[in-house]
């Protein structure tokens, strides 16, 4: 099998950890064959560790640090890598959105930009402050371009019944988007839930995220000062399991395009 370089250690936490997997493999002397026998890994599967596109279990780090007598290096720069902010991560979630079959997505405060109307995503964007917001504005609407594909992935969005009631924008750019967003609803390969006020509190409520499926699967959890990348596949599961429990909350598909219709009468 090919090598593959490793990303710059010096670029994040993860990038840090896929470098130390190979640097230590190969100062043991051991092939990517060898080693994934040892902690249970295929050779590609490995191969993808080093390069970056794929990160170890924390069993598997733990087996490392056994066997190299790191004194629990792996275990604790997995740690570190999970809860770490890294300013990079939402232009690399991005490209996992640029390439995804399938995005699930959970809001709490804002339409998803992905189904944001040019009016309402430069309301949004200026909220910080009235200064024009072009670039970003201009970066948010391209990404909408992976919808006009001829194979779109499948969006599957749930909203917090909040979404739909703070205005934003004024009237009338909120009633716009909000018919946009009944539009797009109606689309086969995408689908749009509400939570109502009527399901009380849910285990949603701290906060937005998405699901980015295409040949793996990656979590974006969203925060005011920037988000986070998860790509430990054990806390991409968690974050899945989180997305059902969410959805078993929300209204079907056509009392969801009801509810967003009253919604946008009332305004």
């Amino acid at each position: 099998m090919p090598q593959t370089n490793p990303p710059d250690p010096d670029s994040s936490l993860y990038a840090w950890l896929a470098h130390d997997l190979r640097f230590y493999r190969k100062k043991y002397g051991l092939t990517l064959e060898k080693l994934g026998k040892i902690i249970g890994r295929s050779e590609s599967g490995l191969s993808n560790c080093e390069a970056g596109r794929r990160t170890i279990t924390e069993d598997e780090a733990k087996v490392l640090d056994k066997i190299w007598d790191t004194g629990g290096h792996f275990r604790r720069l997995l740690l570190f890598a999970r809860l770490a902010h890294d300013p990079d991560w939402f232009r690399e979630h991005v490209s996992y959105e640029a390439k995804a079959k399938i995005l699930r997505i959970f809001e709490t405060m804002y339409v998803p930009g992905l189904l944001q109307t040019p009016e309402y995503a430069r309301a949004a964007l200026e909220v910080d402050g009235p200064e024009a917001h072009q670039a970003a504005l201009d970066a948010r609407l391209s990404r909408q371009e992976i919808l006009q594909r001829s194979n779109p992935p499948l969006l599957w969005v749930i909203l917090d019944q909040a979404v739909l009631c703070r205005p934003v924008g004024g009237s009338e750019t909120m009633r716009a988007q909000l018919a946009h967003l009944i539009r797009m609803s109606e689309l086969p390969n995408i689908a749009v839930r509400v939570v109502p006020w009527a399901a009380g509190g849910y285990i949603g409520q701290d906060g937005p995220f998405k699901i980015l499926t295409s040949d793996r699967e990656v979590a974006y959890a969203d925060a005011p000062t920037g988000g986070r990348l998860i790509m430990d596949s054990t806390e991409v599961r968690e974050f899945g399991v989180r997305y059902d429990k969410i959805g078993l909350k929300a209204l079907p598909e056509d009392l969801s395009r009801r509810l967003i219709r009253e919604a946008m009468e009332a305004i």
